[in-house]
């Protein structure tokens, strides 16, 4: 059985971590690869022993601070973990959500479970039920409804099986609140093994084919009401459509908005999406990471003809 469960980054579909037929199915119902790993949720730092055979010092380090959060570390695994959550792989990904149904579940539930995000695989991860019961419903066994995710964007994931911490995916807590905790922390570059889920170039995308926009809007009377406009803190002039990710300047509230906002321009009919360039410091990383995973390529004006360049 699989459920549909709210955590303070994403939705999951969330099933028994350590049973191969409930993984599987995990995997059926989201339509992904083999090769892809998923995160276990635990319930606390004590649910680690099951799932992880040691922790090393700047893992402790990393946990004491950030969970329960949007915070997932990789560690050498147990045998107990099955092939299928891993990928094949002799590391495991444990994270410890902070939202008060996802613990509950995971209190009563007693032991891990696989949560990837609740969505057909490389499409906008869902931050509220009804996305979830959009996109998977007829799959689930139910939706557990906590309300729209606080963050909005998924976990942070660290490297902690072989020494120095690597960051293989920004997330939720930016690369400097990380440093803070262990120091200098590599990143990880292409072409390195995949350990963890959110790693394959293309991901995160909507239906509706998303470019990226070199620069600022501004006012882009050449854009036509087919093109729909994810903007960063104002609206420019647009006859079509258009998202602010957050009036405010607030990276946290952009986050926040993020795949709503892209989730709202997919299903305004459009034929294409274009969102602005975003502030890359902090949190801004984690949402340029996302927006650059779910593009076509870039879009651009040059003396008033409009130019696609795919990725």
């Amino acid at each position: 059985m699989c459920v549909g469960l709210p955590t303070e980054t994403v939705y999951g579909l969330a099933g028994d971590g350590l049973n191969p037929s409930a993984v599987a199915r995990i995997f059926e119902i989201k339509k992904r690869p083999a090769f892809d790993p998923l995160i276990l949720h635990v319930a606390s730092i004590a649910g680690l022993s099951r799932v992880a055979a040691s922790v090393p010092e700047q893992a402790r380090l990393l946990i004491g601070h950030y969970w329960p959060g949007p915070l997932t570390v990789v560690l050498p695994r147990t045998a107990e973990v099955p092939d299928l959550v891993t990928s094949g792989l002799d590391t495991v990904a444990v994270r410890c959500p902070a939202h008060p149904v996802a613990r509950r579940l995971l209190e009563l539930f007693g032991g891990p479970l696989a949560a990837p995000s609740a969505n057909p695989f490389g499409r906008l991860s869902p931050t509220t039920a009804g996305a979830v019961e959009e996109e998977l419903g007829a799959a689930l066994a139910l939706v557990l409804d906590g309300g729209p995710c606080a963050m909005g964007i998924e976990s942070t994931i660290i490297d902690c099986s072989e020494g120095e911490p690597v960051l293989l995916r920004h997330g939720a807590i930016s690369l400097e609140d990380i440093e803070a905790v262990v120091g200098g922390v590599r990143i990880s570059t292409d072409g390195e093994k995949i350990k963890a889920p959110g790693l394959l170039s293309h991901h995160y995308a909507p239906r509706t084919p998303l470019w990226l926009w070199e620069g600022s809007l501004g006012e882009s009377p050449q854009l036509d009401n087919r093109t729909g406009l994810l903007a960063w803190n104002r609206a420019p002039r647009h006859p079509g459509p258009v998202r602010v990710l957050t009036p405010g300047s607030d990276p946290r509230e952009a986050a926040a908005n993020l795949f709503t906002h892209l989730r709202e321009l997919d299903a305004a009919g459009v034929s294409r999406i274009v969102a602005e360039t975003v502030p890359t410091g902090g949190l801004g990383r984690a949402i340029a990471d996302r927006l650059q995973k779910a593009s076509s390529g870039v879009i651009r004006s040059r003396n008033g003809i409009l130019q696609e360049i795919p990725r």
